[in-house]
């Protein structure tokens, strides 16, 4: 395998498909193709794919939907292509799971720079394991999170996340009780100019809070709402 990465292209056009494989191929990348849901989301179960480009709009089974079967599973990287730029649709998508969102027509140098921004995001234990830096874990009540293993436990219970998720999560933790607006968190989590609009966060703290509360309410409630300018990471006095 390229060690770049393996990508699997979910896209029911042949054109974008070919288009998709010619830049990313010159990248480095090992690359699979696939043209509808169903097959899509048998491969990504059966394969340790690095990273997912996955069309809306597909025969038979969605995008949507085989991203949402998919998290139930795997926190593979998922960057979702459609042809709907409403603000519903985008936000739809990061619900059920997506890591980014790119609309058609698309600039094919814009996609290979989001899938490089969100593999180097999502391979950062790779690049850890060299670091000097070591144990480097935070540990809060009900909550801990192993930076060189790129874990979360909650409650000795690991938790599963996306990139995002847990890249979200990590840079509030870090500092405890500093407040974050939407447009830094973009910023810094997302690591370049985001071309989307600032719900992006907010679902993206729904569905890191909805996971942490299926192992505790107590550290799902640590990720505070600061009304009117964005998120912190709050450690109550025990």
């Amino acid at each position: 395998m390229s060690e770049e990465g393996k990508i699997l292209i979910v896209e029911d056009e042949e054109r974008i498909r070919r288009l998709l494989n010619l830049y990313l191929s010159r990248e480095g990348y090992t690359l699979e193709e696939v043209e509808n849901g169903e097959d899509a989301l048998q491969m990504a179960l059966d394969n340790d794919y690095d990273l997912i480009l996955l069309d809306l709009m597909l025969p038979g089974m969605s995008g949507e939907e085989v991203c949402e079967k998919l998290r139930e599973r795997k926190a593979t990287p998922v960057i979702m292509l459609t042809a709907k730029g409403e603000e519903g649709n985008r936000v739809q998508g990061f619900e059920v799971g997506a890591d980014d969102y790119i609309v058609k027509p698309f600039s094919p140098r814009e996609v290979v720079l989001r899938v490089k921004a969100l593999l180097r995001r999502s391979s950062a234990t790779k690049y850890l394991e060299t670091s000097p830096e070591t144990n480097d874990v935070l540990v809060f009540p009900h909550l801990s999170i192993d930076k060189d293993a790129h874990r979360v436990m909650v409650e000795d219970t690991e938790v599963n996340l996306t990139p995002k998720e847990y890249e979200l999560l990590y840079y509030l933790a870090k500092t405890p009780d500093k407040v974050f607006d939407r447009e830094e968190l973009l910023k810094e989590v997302w690591e370049y100019e985001f071309f989307g609009d600032l719900r992006t966060v907010d679902t993206h703290v729904k569905r890191l809070r909805e996971k942490l509360n299926r192992v505790s309410e107590e550290a799902a409630k640590m990720i505070v709402t600061v009304w009117g300018v964005g998120y912190k990471f709050e450690v109550k006095d025990l």
